[in-house]
């Protein structure tokens, strides 16, 4: 969008992980204000309406109008985390939140150049953006201690790990769908 930018391009206005995002990660979209290939947001057109929050939990309006069915469907990420990651860049900070997107983001890279067959892009994408980072951590712990092996079955060994944790913690790592 013309005239929005962003200094944290890693974490969105409204409170999704651009850095874990599949378009982002194939280079498609250089994430939240981050310049040429950044979508038209009505969302970003508020902020420049409003004086330019640096996310719209900063805003007194936050939650709007404009919140009532985003968080329905997904787009590319997962959108069920949205709020609660906004509360947690407040908390820990956004320097901090950005270094654990930042850990999060080499997993799922390692997890694209060496346990992806083709067809797991967007598995794996929701898996590190939904699951914590400790758990991820250790299915890469057990994931490295395993014998070589074609890339299929190393496929299978680490979506079997992730769904693991993410039925452990009750957690459905499909997109919602717009229903329509």
């Amino acid at each position: 969008m013309k005239g929005f930018t962003r200094e944290d391009t890693e974490f969105s206005l409204c409170g999704l992980n651009c850095l874990l995002c599949p378009m982002q990660v194939g280079g498609y979209c250089p994430g939240c204000g981050g310049g040429p290939g950044n979508q038209s947001c009505a969302i970003a057109r508020c902020s420049m309406d409003q004086g330019g929050q640096t996310f719209c939990s900063d805003c007194s309006s936050y939650p709007c109008a404009r919140y009532d069915e985003f968080d329905a469907a997904d787009s590319f990420v997962p959108h069920s985390r949205r709020a609660a990651d906004l509360d947690r860049a407040r908390e820990v900070g956004i320097d901090a939140y950005i270094d654990e997107l930042r850990a999060k983001r080499a997993i799922l890279d390692k997890l694209l150049a060496n346990y992806n067959d083709g067809r797991r892009k967007t598995f794996y994408c929701a898996a590190v953006y939904l699951l914590p980072l400790e758990d991820l951590q250790n299915a890469m712990a057990t994931l490295d201690g395993q014998p070589k092996c074609p890339v299929k079955e190393r496929a299978v060994s680490a979506v079997k790990l992730l769904q693991g944790a993410a039925d452990g913690h009750g957690v459905c790592l499909k997109l919602k769908k717009k229903k329509g």
